[in-house]
């Protein structure tokens, strides 16, 4: 089995997928962070590819970094300054080649997260 990496963006304030949110992945080594690639959602709060496809898998650690300050304003969530919520990082590891999929539920106050199927 190869491993590979998805995720799914949920809008719980609005009840609605979030479409149009820009996510960053990185990998990490040591004290160095390297971009691997943008990717953003589409109308179901996915992305059209996998974050991280198999081909490209190996274990370690990653950063997905949502960009939800940017998402609301576009979905007209009324603007603070500064947002509350502007950049939402999360930290993981995947520790064997498995289908590690890493949803957000996102508010403009709050969000979660966990390791899903």
């Amino acid at each position: 089995m190869s491993g590979y990496l998805t995720t799914h963006v949920l809008d719980t304030a609005r009840g609605v997928p979030a479409a149009g949110l820009r996510i960053d992945l990185y990998r990490i080594a040591g004290a160095e962070r390297h971009h691997l690639r943008s990717l953003t959602t589409n109308a179901d709060g996915r992305t059209d590819s996998h974050i991280l496809p198999a081909a490209e898998f190996q274990t370690g650690t990653y950063e997905l970094v949502f960009h939800a300050g940017a998402y609301l304003d576009a979905s007209g969530t009324p603007p603070e300054t500064p947002r509350f919520l502007d950049e939402v990082p999360i930290r993981f590891g995947m520790s064997e080649p498995a289908h590690y999929h890493v949803p957000l539920l996102l508010s403009p106050f709050g969000y979660s997260t966990y390791r899903g199927s």
